[in-house]
């Protein structure tokens, strides 16, 4: 395989406006080669699209998906900059996926790793410092891989960054840029909310032995 210097990586992304995760994985798919890189980035929807993502999307819809057996329920709020757009089979199709990946995924709980408080992260860093395994590692190392951890579970936290659940290929973040790239609008996913059937209600543990035996008394 070739090697993806980040000057390949910043070309691509000045030719096609992609993001440079994007523009990298598209070179790493056809080995550096920049023309095929375009190629694949255009058929995926992904290329002009980090263009359209500082426009203002003010349209958009209220999608619901509610699991076989009505134990989970989501609403989930895409927007894109169209009436037209919104009304669409295409966006529709997007707003029940995203629905879908929501309830499929109980540990997510914001649309991007950026929207993460800051007291999140931290409660996070100390939990993985706390971490046995690394009570004898130098501490530029213990620093490191906490680092290096801590990363991978904001990204556990973080919606766009998971698999989609129908293809797993592909992140929902790429499954949103396509659409837009499909779409010709800016198109974001701007929050959701997941409802477990019970969830928060405080339930009162009969002991059946105890509850017979009262019951024998009182007779």
């Amino acid at each position: 395989m070739a090697e993806i210097s980040a000057k390949l990586v910043k070309d691509l992304r000045d030719k096609t406006g992609a993001g440079m995760m994007d523009c990298k994985k598209a070179l790493a798919e056809n080995n550096g080669d920049t023309e095929k890189a375009i190629e694949w980035l255009r058929k995926k929807g992904i290329a002009s699209a980090e263009k359209k993502a500082g426009r203002t999307a003010a349209e958009g819809a209220i999608g619901s998906y509610i699991h076989t057996g009505a134990r989970v329920g989501v609403l989930v709020e895409v927007n894109c900059e169209t009436d037209f757009v919104a009304r669409g089979e295409l966006f529709q199709e997007l707003l029940r996926n995203v629905a879908m990946q929501i309830a499929a995924c109980p540990n997510v709980d914001y649309v991007t790793v950026e929207e993460i408080p800051g007291d999140v992260i931290e409660r996070e860093k100390a939990i993985e410092s706390g971490r046995d395994d690394l009570a004898n590692k130098k501490p530029e190392m213990r620093d490191k891989i906490v680092e290096g951890r801590i990363g991978k579970r904001l990204k556990e936290l973080a919606l766009l960054e998971q698999a989609f659940i129908r293809d797993n290929t592909i992140t929902v973040g790429e499954m949103v840029k396509q659409a837009a790239g499909k779409t010709g609008e800016n198109i974001r996913v701007r929050r959701f909310s997941r409802f477990n059937l019970g969830e928060g209600i405080e339930v009162d543990k009969v002991d059946f032995a105890t509850e017979v035996a009262s019951m024998g008394k009182a007779s």
